[in-house]
C-alpha cells in the first residue's frame, strides 16, 4: 500500500471502508463499509458500522466497531466495544473492553476490565484486573491475581489455573476481590478468594478465603482450613 492509502480523521465526519495502511483517528470518526489496514490508531472517538481487521490496535479514546474485529496485536488504554466476535491474537487492556459476542487468542494480559458475552478462548490469560464473562473461559494457563472487585465466569477450564489474592498497597483498604464460577475444571489448581459450586482437578489446592460446593480430584487435595468445601471425592 502507498502512503496515499492512509486516512486521517481530524474532525467529524463519515468515510468509506475499504483498504487503507494506517487508520489514525484524533477527533470524531464513523467508518461506515468493512474497514482492513495494518495500523489503525484511536486517540479521539471512533465508530466502525461494520467489520474491522487490521495488523496493530491501539486505542487511547474510545472505539466502537459495530460488527467483527480481528487483529494481531490491540493495546487499549481507553474504552473499546465490539458488537459480534473478536480475534485479537496478543492483547494488552489497561482500559476497558466490552465484547458482544466470543473473544479468541493467543496472549490476554488484563490489567484494567473486560466484558464478555460469549465464551474466552486463550493459549495464556493473565488478569490483574477484573473481568466479566458470560460463557466459558478456556486457556492452558490461566494466572489471575484478584486486587478488587469481583471477577466472574460462567465456567473455567485449562492445564494450569492459579487464582491469588493481592495485596493492595494503599494502607487501610481490605482486599475485596474475588473469582466466582460455576465449575473450575484444570489439571493443576490453586484458589484462593473463589467461590464455586464444583472444583474438579488433578491436583488441587484450596487456598484462603474460598467457599466451594464440591472438589472432585485424582492425585492430591490441599485444603487451607480457613475455607469451606461441603464435599470432597477423590476419583
Amino acid at each position: 500500500m502507498t502512503k496515499e492509502n492512509n486516512l486521517t480523521i481530524n474532525g467529524s465526519g463519515s468515510y468509506p471502508g475499504g483498504e487503507y495502511d494506517k487508520i489514525s483517528i484524533r477527533g470524531d470518526g464513523t467508518i461506515v463499509n468493512d474497514v482492513e489496514c495494518s495500523i489503525f490508531h484511536v486517540y479521539g472517538t471512533s465508530e466502525a458500522v461494520e467489520n474491522v481487521k487490521a495488523g496493530s490496535i491501539k486505542v487511547f479514546g474510545e472505539a466502537e466497531v459495530k460488527g467483527n474485529l480481528q487483529a494481531e496485536k490491540m493495546l487499549i488504554m481507553g474504552t473499546m466495544e465490539v458488537g459480534g466476535r473478536a480475534s485479537l491474537k496478543n492483547i494488552k487492556i489497561l482500559g476497558t473492553l466490552e465484547v458482544g459476542e466470543d473473544l479468541t487468542g493467543d496472549e490476554a494480559n488484563i490489567k484494567g476490565t473486560i466484558s464478555v458475552k460469549g465464551d474466552v478462548e486463550y493459549e495464556t490469560f493473565e488478569s490483574t484486573g477484573g473481568f466479566e464473562i458470560k460463557g466459558l473461559l478456556n486457556a492452558d494457563k490461566i494466572m489471575v491475581s484478584l486486587r478488587f472487585g469481583e471477577s466472574s465466569a460462567e465456567e473455567i477450564g485449562g492445564g494450569v489455573i492459579h487464582v491469588k489474592k493481592k495485596s493492595s498497597f494503599v494502607p487501610f483498604v481490605k482486599d475485596t476481590g474475588t473469582l466466582t464460577a460455576k465449575v473450575i475444571e484444570g489439571d493443576d489448581i490453586y484458589l484462593e478468594n473463589t467461590k464455586a459450586d464444583i472444583v474438579r482437578g488433578k491436583i488441587v489446592k484450596i487456598g484462603t478465603g474460598c467457599q466451594i460446593g464440591s472438589v472432585e480430584y485424582t492425585t492430591e487435595l490441599m485444603h487451607d482450613p480457613g475455607s469451606t468445601i461441603k464435599t470432597k471425592t477423590k476419583l
